[in-house]
């Protein structure tokens, strides 16, 4: 079958990647999928681009498994190969020893090579939304583990040596949410550095006390589990955390009955004795518990559209449903970015969740505006290379094609002068863009384009420090619920990072740039509260799209925030 395909004309993705000695490349969608349905796999000539460091194969039905001259890609990073119909993984993956991140989310997986276990700079690993049953043995030896993510499978319990292990000592999110997992192994206090743990809406009857020794743990979900404890079942259900360990730590109620008199003492002492162990070492450092205790004092208030007298809206013309189709939308108020570091802070997290939430803008793009200096209503629109102008951020107008021209020579020159084939900040997006003859864009009342997805949004609304009512956009090639993830995830953030600037009570200007328009008493926020006001997003005719915050939407089960509608 590889050299039938090899045979037939080199892909052009795979070959522009190929000629211009690209690090990454991103193969997804309709066309791709009709070029696999074709020749039954990826091209071969793929796995001779051994300078890639991220690959993506996305949202292509007709990829069935993935060949073992994967191997030959030994400087693999980022290996994304999400929303396909891959039943099959070749044992040969095992080789890719400098790979961090694997996602093999939404495929038709029913189990998984044990050499898996082999990939020792592993960091992430994605397997959601599959039909695995059990997981390899051999995962506790990916020592560099941080996150692992196995909701929506059939697994029945969970590796043994995954929970029992020391040596994962990163892991600090574990979701294993919709299985049919019966057991949780009390050996789940050697996670020292779990922080996440989502067990929802699965089998289990009982939750281990000894989960309450996990040091740094600070979000459980059992929602969805039917517990004999009915009173731990109640405080599970309600997502309070911190009541939920403080009653495992102490043994839970009728703990130990019907074990024999030895094995309620030995449980009851050792309860005792790790008791008495934390309540020292809060007494030394309280800062964590207390930190979670602030945190839970963070609003985020929602305002229905219909109680906001300058509502805005934004329409979507029907050029965008082969280009980006999908959008959300909303209006944040009370985000002092003023305070010292607030406004570097809030940059900092969203290039973060472009990064990891976004898949590096190829899931999603997130772009914000300064509210005050749009027009509504928002046209979201397609426009020919030639046609859309925009002032992009720190830039003249210009043309799209032409930026796109101008950063591509920007990112030619400067893999001359660093003589390394990876580049860095917007030069890297330009490839999401390729075969396209229309761009999106979001267009304001005054005809001026304010956003440019994936590339850039536009100076003439670019936030500052004095912001303080935003306007936020997230887009998608890729479906609408990412776009609501995503925004469900900044919000949060937001909030978080508005509590953080409230409690630290920084100066204005404390990091050098003090703003002469600085008012100490819009500074000295009362109250680190949000407010999120509804977008409606119609189609051209007017009718309802999609509006959000709506009443699915901003559901977190994050314990410190209080959501009020």
């Amino acid at each position: 079958m590889a050299a039938e395909s090899d045979s037939q004309t080199v892909w052009p993705e795979i070959e522009k990647a190929e000629r211009e000695n690209r690090r990454e490349l991103v193969l997804h969608g309709a066309a791709v999928d009709k070029k696999i349905e074709s020749c039954g796999e990826i091209h071969p000539r793929l796995y001779s681009l051994s300078l890639l460091n991220y690959l993506e194969v996305s949202q292509c039905p007709s990829l069935h498994s993935i060949h073992q001259d994967i191997r030959s890609l030994v400087h693999l990073q980022s290996l994304i190969l999400c929303r396909n119909k891959i039943a099959s993984v070749p044992k040969d993956i095992g080789e890719l020893k400098a790979l961090k991140v694997l996602d093999l989310s939404v495929n038709a997986l029913q189990d998984l090579p044990e050499e898996i276990g082999c990939l020792s700079e592993l960091t992430t690993l994605n397997l959601s939304c599959n039909n695995i049953r059990d997981l390899p043995l051999g995962l506790s030896q990916c020592t560099k583990l941080c996150s692992i993510n196995v909701s929506k499978n059939e697994l029945t319990q969970l590796p043994e040596d995954l929970c029992s292990s020391s040596s994962l000592e990163l892991l600090n999110t574990l979701i294993a949410s919709e299985n049919a997992i019966e057991q949780l192994s009390s050996e789940i206090h050697n996670l020292s550095a779990l922080k996440v743990l989502d067990l929802s809406n699965n089998k289990l009857q009982e939750i281990p006390f000894e989960l309450a020794d996990c040091p740094k743990l600070k979000e459980i979900n059992f929602k969805g589990n039917k517990l004999k404890d009915k009173r731990l079942e109640k405080m599970v259900n309600g997502c309070q955390t911190k009541s939920v360990l403080d009653y495992l730590r102490v043994g839970g109620r009728g703990k130990g009955k019907g074990k024999q008199d030895g094995e309620s003492a030995e449980r009851s002492d050792r309860n005792r004795n790790v008791s008495k162990k934390k309540n020292a070492q809060r007494q030394k450092n309280k800062t964590e518990e207390e930190e979670v205790d602030e945190l839970k004092q963070m609003v985020v208030r929602i305002l229905h559209v219909s109680d906001s007298p300058a509502a805005v809206m934004v329409k979507v013309s029907p050029q965008v449903k082969d280009v980006r189709p999908f959008i959300v939308c909303c209006i944040v108020k009370g985000m002092n970015l003023k305070p010292g570091n607030a406004f570097k802070r809030f940059l900092v997290a969203q290039t973060k969740l472009h990064d990891e939430i976004c898949a590096k803008r190829t899931a999603a793009t997130i772009a914000t505006h300064d509210l005050s200096l749009l027009k509504a209503p928002l046209q979201y629109d397609a426009r020919p290379p030639d046609v859309l102008r925009i002032v992009p951020l720190g830039r003249k107008e210009m043309k799209a094609g032409d930026l796109l021209k101008m950063l591509q020579q920007e990112a030619d020159e400067q893999r001359k002068q660093k003589r390394r084939q990876n580049v860095s900040g917007l030069h890297k997006y330009l490839q999401l863009l390729d075969g396209k003859d229309h761009y999106p864009c979001l267009v304001d009342a005054d005809g001026h384009v304010i956003s440019f997805p994936p590339i850039t949004n536009s100076e003439r609304t670019k936030i500052k420090k004095t912001t303080r009512e935003l306007f936020l956009e997230v887009t998608s090639s890729t479906n609408l619920q990412i776009c609501k993830d995503v925004m469900d995830t900044l919000i949060i953030k937001m909030a978080e990072l508005n509590k953080f600037t409230f409690d630290h009570k920084e100066e204005a200007g404390s990091d050098g740039e003090m703003d002469s328009t600085s008012d100490p008493l819009v500074d000295s926020s009362a109250s680190p509260e949000l407010s999120v006001v509804q977008v409606k997003v119609l189609d051209a005719e007017g009718n309802l799209k999609v509006v959000y915050p709506s009443k699915t939407d901003l559901t977190s089960d994050v314990s410190h925030l209080t959501i009020v509608r």
